[in-house]
């Protein structure tokens, strides 16, 4: 097995036969499922700039036409992704409150052990992006003003600060009501690829009439719809069954979100890392918009597997408009 320093030279060390993850944890059980390793995908394992080395991508636990996923902690994967080999990392973390997902993830950090460990799986996800690519991190705002100015130290640029408006969370004493978690976006440099993208023209869902008159200059709109704008308001939650495993408890991310992710950021063909799998959304976005993906989870993966293999969850409709 290989690993990359971050100077981008390759260092050979003796090829270990543990799972990934199994230093840290113990030992490691993929889920007992009926699948099978598919073929890799070419993009991701030949030639001299592919992500992964061959070596490694015989560990993961699921591939696809289009991606791997790795069930280990992704501090073991990041290290062995090449330098400047991703075009868009997405990463949405534990927020650290104290939740239970499970014996294998730790979110009852300390305040300062939790921003050191966002910086170190952060340094690599800037390390592995190619000149130009994207850097988008969903947390809370209380960790994302530190992530953002860590990343701004990293030489990232920064883009937008999104605001992901949220209406389940409940009123805080003291405070005014939380109604929106931040998505930053970074890139490192120049942006190499950035797709506008047009939402519908809001209409009232009583009348069906347009909301705003736009100052008198309707008729000069684009039909397509508008700029989409750094404050989003039409996610809707993942609540009902349809769009989520019954399996698992835990909060899953809307559709939506990625679409917009990987269509602003990304053409069909390039290179998505999610070092934070979760519920799998986005990898099967990925599959969806022929990306090509990397994804990790610490926890469980039986459930990412179900959703790539049967497509029993289904997407949040979506209207948007993407420009070429």
């Amino acid at each position: 097995m290989t690993q990359e320093p971050a100077d981008g030279r390759v260092a050979r060390r003796r090829r270990s036969r543990e799972p990934l993850g199994a230093a840290a944890g113990g030992r490691v059980e993929y889920p007992r499922m009926g699948y099978l390793p598919g073929r890799h995908p070419r993009k991701l394992s030949r030639g001299t700039k592919a992500p992964l080395p061959a070596a490694v991508l015989s560990q993961a636990v699921y591939n696809s036409e289009f991606g791997h996923l790795f069930r280990s902690d992704c501090l073991q994967v990041l290290p062995l992704v090449r330098a400047a080999s991703i075009d868009t990392v997405f990463a949405d973390p534990p927020f650290n409150l104290g939740k239970d997902y499970g014996k294998r993830i730790d979110d009852r950090r300390s305040e300062s052990d939790y921003i050191d460990w966002c910086k170190a799986w952060l340094s690599h996800c800037v390390r592995v992006l190619r000149p130009g690519g994207s850097l988008f991190v969903y947390n809370l705002p209380k960790w994302n003003i530190l992530l953002g100015a860590f990343l701004a130290q990293e030489q990232m640029e920064f883009r937008h600060w999104i605001s992901i408006e949220m209406s389940a969370c409940l009123p805080i004493p003291g405070r005014l009501h939380p109604s929106h978690y931040g998505l930053l976006y970074f890139t490192k440099g120049k942006p190499t690829t950035f797709r506008r993208i047009r939402t519908p023209i809001a209409k009232c869902r009583h009348c069906g009439g347009e909301i705003k008159d736009y100052g008198g200059h309707r008729a000069a709109m684009n039909p397509k719809g508008v700029t989409l704008k750094d404050v989003w308001s039409d996610i809707p939650p993942v609540r009902h069954w349809k769009f989520k495993s019954k399996s698992r408890r835990a909060n899953a991310l809307s559709t939506k979100i990625l679409e917009r992710v990987i269509e602003m950021s990304t053409v069909p063909g390039d290179v998505v890392l999610d070092p934070f799998g979760g519920s799998g959304t986005t990898f099967v976005v990925c599959e969806r918009k022929r990306r090509y993906w990397i994804g990790v989870e610490i926890g469980s993966c039986a459930q990412i597997v179900e959703r790539l293999t049967t497509g029993s969850i289904e997407f949040h409709s979506n209207e948007d408009y993407v420009e070429d």
